[in-house]
């Protein structure tokens, strides 16, 4: 199952600077939905090489390709009846993680995913300073 934007298969060539991206997964046998957020690239710290101080970085591209959310209920429908049931869609795109933080809580509380019996998230938590999305204003 691949991920889609504005209805086009998304690729890694597709990831410019973008930082990551809001997403939405479908059930298309209940059509539940449900709201999130993914980071292309992970960040590991690695230990300082030999005769060094500092500690090292390393930047690898993430799984975003094979992820289907951090929903218990999502994970478990996919285990049971396998990816097929699910379409998956970015929402927008994102330079920057707090970006990222912003847009996703402002979709799961533009939606009322708490309220409705329509989403499978099951909380919505964020933190976000005014300078992480400077670029939105």
């Amino acid at each position: 199952m691949t991920w889609t934007l504005n209805n086009v298969t998304f690729t890694t060539d597709m990831i410019e600077d973008n930082q990551g991206f809001v997403y939405c997964i479908t059930d298309l046998a209940n059509n539940k939905k449900y709201i999130g957020k993914k980071n292309f690239y992970s960040k590991r710290t690695l230990k300082a090489l030999k005769g060094q101080k500092r500690k090292r970085k390393q930047i690898k591209e993430s799984d975003w390709q094979d992820y289907y959310g951090s929903s218990a209920k999502v994970n478990a429908l996919l285990l049971e009846q396998g990816p097929e049931i699910f379409k998956r869609e970015i929402l927008h795109l994102c330079k920057t993680k707090g970006e990222m933080s912003y847009i996703e809580a402002r979709e799961q509380f533009e939606r009322e995913v708490l309220l409705s019996d329509d989403y499978y998230n099951g909380i919505i938590s964020c933190r976000v300073n005014q300078n992480h999305i400077k670029n939105l204003k």
